[in-house]
């Protein structure tokens, strides 16, 4: 079952558990790595089966001042990821949201549930927030599937310390 929460409404601890066995917890992270600090500003969108969140992923707005550069993870010692040049460059790049945080558990992948989660997300900002673009960093193993779903990459590879190779990546919504 595919859920929306916006911003300001509670997160369920089983949202933050998929974050966090997906995306932190094989790279090593402590536990509360997964929380960011602006998730309760945040659009978020999971799919649920028999009560276990098994595909997550969330979306905010880029403040008009913002280049969206922001630290990878919660906690003193994360990274910040770089900004999309895209926004420092065009004015008419916003409003824009970023995607972040997209992860679905190994036993549920190639289902489609990716691909739900972030439609959702993109639709949902649309009428949340009136974003126009989209823009994330993506995990190069994970560019092909963005990519599907008609996003475009807008930089050279990179690599965020502690993560690994990334390339950042927009969309117009």
């Amino acid at each position: 079952m595919l859920k929306t929460i916006l911003p300001n409404q509670s997160i369920p601890s089983s949202y933050y558990d998929c974050r966090y066995f997906v995306l932190r917890e094989p790279l090593g992270f402590p536990r509360g790595a997964e929380i960011l600090a602006d998730d309760n500003q945040a659009i978020h969108s999971y799919v649920s089966k028999e009560d276990e969140v098994v595909a997550v992923g969330r979306a905010h707005i880029i403040p008009p001042n913002s280049d969206g550069s922001a630290a990878d993870h919660a906690g003193p010692d994360a990274t910040k990821c770089p900004g999309f040049s895209p926004l420092s460059q065009n004015s008419n790049n916003r409003p824009a949201i970023q995607i972040r945080q997209m992860g679905t558990l190994t036993s549920e992948r190639r289902k489609g549930l990716a691909a739900l989660v972030l439609s959702n997300l993109e639709e949902t900002s649309k009428h949340q927030f009136r974003a126009k673009f989209g823009f994330l960093q993506a995990r190069e193993y994970a560019i092909p599937f963005y990519q599907s779903q008609g996003w475009k990459i807008i930089d050279e590879p990179y690599s965020i310390e502690g993560i690994g190779p990334h390339r950042s990546m927009m969309k117009q919504l």
